[in-house]
This record gives C-alpha cells, sequence and structure tokens, in this order.
C-alpha cells in the first residue's frame, strides 16, 4: 500500500490566503490572485467593518460620484466564488496573526493609512483644531464617527494643506445642502451641513502654487462651484510658465501637472470676486505657526514662507493673523501598527521588499505580505493600488511552493471564529445595508443611496436581516 505523500496532497490544495482590509488595495490583491493560474487560491478579504470598499466609501467625497464607481468592479471581485468576504473581525484584536496560521497559508495586510499626521504647533489640541480625516469620516458617514462631532457654528474655517482632500473639505463646507441633497450623504449630516455658519473657507498652503499636490481635475472642481468665489491673489500666481524648470528653487523640479494648475489659477486671480455668499480663498507660502484661543480656536497665526537655495522650506520671520473659529489639518495619512507585524515608526509603513513584510533584521517573514498605503505611504490614486497589489501577489505565488509544504493542516475561518467567539457578517449582510441605503434614498428622494448612520443602524439592518 502506497502512503500518500503529505506535500503532493497540499500542492493540490488551494492557496488560501487572508487579505486584511477590504479597501482598493485589499480587494486589488484578492483581484490578481483570483486572475492568476499558476495556483489555484481561496482568498478570505477581511474587514473590522460590515462594509466593504474603504476610502471608496468613506474617503471619497459624497459629490464624487463617478470615482465612487469603482465601487462596481471591486464589487465584482467580492462576488468571485473564490473570494469571500468576512467583516466584523478586527485583526489584531481577538484575532492575531498566530491564529490565522493555523487557517491560511499567506496574509496579505492592507490596512491603508488611517490616521491624520499632526502639524506640531502650539493650540493644535483646542476644541476646534481637528483632523480633516475625522471630517471626511463624519460626511462619509463612517460609524465610528459620531454625529456632535462637528457642530459648524464658525463664520470662517481654515483647512491646512494643498493636496486632494484639503480641496474636498473646502469645497463641502461651501457647497449649499441642496446641491449634496442627490449625494449619498448620510441625512443627520446633510441637515448639520444645511445648519452650517461657514461663509469662508482659508486653505492654507505651505510652498508655492507649483508645489500643490491637488490634481487639476479636483481644482476644476472646486473652480465651477456656481454660487461660491474662489479668490487667488494674482500676486502669488504671478509666474511666467517659461520659468518654470529654471534655476530658482519655487520653480525647479516642478511636476508636470503643476503647470496646468498654475494656468487654471492664474486664469482664476484674474477674475473679479461676484460677491456670493460664500468663498474660498487660497493662500500660498504660509504656515501654522499657532493655533489661538483659550477654550476653543479663535485664530491662527501664519508664518510666511520661502524655499531656500537649496529647495527646502523656510520661515521667513513674517506674520499674519486669521480670525477662525476652525482649523482643519490636511497635511498627509499615516499608517498605524499592526500588532505583532514590523512597523517603521518614521516612514509610518510596514517594512518590506517586492511586498514581502521584512522583519527588524531585513529579512522576509515566512507568509507576510504587505499592499497598498500600508506598504508604500499615502501616494498615489485608487488605480495605483492595481499594480501595486498586482506587485506584492507576484511575490507571493512565487513563494507559494514553500508556503504549502511548510504549513500544518489548516482548519476552516469559521471554526476558527466560533472557537474564538468572535460574531462576524458577510457578504449577505453588507447586500442589506446596501438595499436599506438604496430603500433609503427612495423614501427621501435623495438619489440612489443615502448611508446609514452610526453602528446602531448598521447593527439593526444585519440582525432584522
Amino acid at each position: 500500500m502506497t502512503v500518500p505523500d503529505p506535500d503532493q496532497q497540499r500542492a493540490g490544495e488551494p492557496l488560501r490566503v487572508a487579505v486584511i482590509g477590504s479597501g482598493p488595495a485589499g480587494i486589488y490583491a484578492a483581484d490578481a490572485l483570483i486572475r492568476q493560474s499558476r495556483v489555484p487560491v481561496r482568498v478570505d478579504v477581511m474587514d473590522r467593518l460590515p462594509t466593504p470598499y474603504g476610502l471608496v466609501r468613506y474617503g471619497v467625497a459624497p459629490d464624487h460620484t463617478k470615482i465612487k464607481g469603482v465601487a462596481r468592479a471591486l464589487r465584482k471581485v467580492l462576488e468571485h466564488p473564490h473570494v469571500r468576504f468576512v467583516g466584523g473581525v478586527e485583526f489584531g484584536a481577538a484575532l492575531t496573526r498566530a491564529h490565522l496560521a493555523r487557517t491560511h497559508h499567506a496574509v496579505v495586510y492592507a490596512t491603508g493609512a488611517s490616521v491624520d499626521r499632526r502639524l506640531g504647533v502650539p493650540g493644535e489640541d483646542l476644541p476646534g483644531s481637528v483632523a480633516a480625516t475625522d471630517f471626511v469620516n463624519w460626511y462619509c458617514g463612517h460609524p465610528d464617527s459620531e454625529l456632535e462631532r462637528f457642530v459648524l457654528g464658525a463664520e470662517e474655517v481654515a483647512v491646512v494643506g494643498a493636496g486632494n482632500v484639503a480641496l474636498d473639505v473646502a469645497r463641502i463646507l461651501v457647497k449649499t445642502a441642496d446641491e449634496l441633497r442627490h449625494t449619498d450623504i448620510p441625512q443627520p449630516v446633510l441637515e448639520a451641513l444645511a445648519a452650517s455658519s461657514v461663509r469662508v473657507v482659508h486653505l492654507l498652503a505651505r510652498r508655492g502654487p507649483l508645489q500643490a499636490k491637488f490634481t487639476a481635475p479636483e481644482l476644476r472642481d472646486l473652480l465651477a462651484l456656481p454660487d461660491v468665489d474662489v479668490v487667488v491673489s494674482a500676486e502669488q500666481v504671478d509666474i511666467d510658465p517659461a520659468d518654470v524648470g529654471g534655476p530658482a528653487p519655487e520653480v525647479h523640479q516642478v511636476a508636470r501637472a503643476a503647470r496646468t494648475n498654475l494656468r487654471l489659477l492664474s486664469d482664476q486671480a484674474r477674475r473679479a470676486p461676484r460677491g456670493c455668499a460664500r468663498s474660498v480663498r487660497l493662500h500660498f507660502w504660509v504656515r501654522p505657526e499657532e493655533i489661538l484661543g483659550t477654550d476653543r480656536v479663535t485664530g491662527v497665526r501664519l508664518e510666511h514662507t520661502r524655499l531656500d537655495p537649496d529647495g527646502h522650506l523656510a520661515g521667513t520671520g513674517q506674520t499674519t493673523l486669521l480670525d477662525v473659529g476652525m482649523v482643519l489639518r490636511s497635511v498627509g495619512y499615516a499608517g498605524v501598527p499592526l500588532p505583532g507585524v514590523p512597523f517603521d515608526p518614521v516612514e509610518r509603513t510596514v517594512p518590506q521588499e517586492a511586498g514581502r513584510v521584512l522583519d527588524t533584521a531585513g529579512r522576509p517573514v515566512p507568509g507576510d505580505y504587505v499592499a497598498g498605503w500600508i506598504k508604500r505611504g499615502a501616494t498615489g490614486v485608487i488605480g495605483t493600488n492595481k499594480s501595486d497589489a498586482a506587485g506584492t501577489v507576484r511575490s507571493l505565488l512565487d513563494d507559494a511552493p514553500t508556503l504549502r509544504s511548510g504549513a500544518p493542516d489548516l482548519v476552516p475561518l469559521e471554526a476558527l471564529l466560533d472557537e474564538l467567539g468572535i460574531g462576524h457578517s458577510g457578504y449577505g449582510d453588507w447586500l442589506r445595508i446596501d438595499s436599506a441605503e438604496a430603500e433609503q434614498a427612495e423614501r427621501l428622494d435623495r438619489g440612489e443611496r443615502v448611508k446609514l448612520h452610526g453602528w446602531g443602524a448598521y447593527r439593526e439592518v444585519i440582525e432584522g436581516g
């Protein structure tokens, strides 16, 4: 009688991969795994929330409906027979990496960059000084965000940053409730925005218009607002396009897209304000020196800046005061450590090479991989995650023979979760939430969907199903 070789038996079994995080990076990793034909696979896409899509759902502004269309492509991946969505499971709490070693051959961490970077100035922790990420979570209906988190009682607000998120925040603050009515913004948030006192938003950029990180489409969206004055100082955008790329630090090594931004800003600077009730005022070459106030924010002191001969940002010593009642910082996202996973506290990413997680000695951690912002930092657009995830999956597939031959007999994930007493939701529960949001939109006459607000609403739908 021939005794079966365990390694040969395992070679015919599917490669079981857990993906931690159901945003674009995680779902694109699952997509790359199921599209290849080198080895059979089964993928569990896991998330702390009962809803998938990550920043597509909770980071893209509600009025960016075309970008939100990405969810339709991501949905097809989650509905593949070899992919399973497992919601309501937080990695690193009751479920650890050691537990997943019993259920999967490999783990791909795709948890993104979920916290904001701080300004590091006095007054930053005053009430009224908040992270733009918190505001984005609020208007996108993240269940962790409390409705009372934002009471928009200030007439003037400062948004610190010159990226796409900063422009999103400014745009949402100055749009009317009627303009947002047919988006998926939660109804209580829409009502709070309808009662907003905000009339002026100051957008503060530490560098000049050629160094701004926002894209031309985002800038065009802001400039196209019908009932908002966008005020640009002609002096700050008085740059001859022929000088771009020259030796002066403020025009040297400029991204190609910056020329388009400069043209748009220069055209806007030549337009006289129309006397609209709301305005966005762009301020380049300033950085917060101190956020002012005693019990809450009453203003911000700005230091004017320049680039030194080496192209580094430097202060000029000249300051300006702005009377604002709220400061929203939007100076970048950062990753957070995952329990039991190596982490670089300076870069705020997981150390890796070709997607393989590296330990403190620079050696690959067997079976551990990383994709998305937690891999490379908060750079690129949603589509950038597709090629990024594909690179990680290539490394994982190259390692597949070793991953399977060295693994013990695996147990089903459901059995492990039951053993640990971890409740979880599935794709069917998400579809129930999806349907409830569509029904709410129809009831309120508000477009295709209106997001549910809060954990209680999610639980009610899931438990009622």
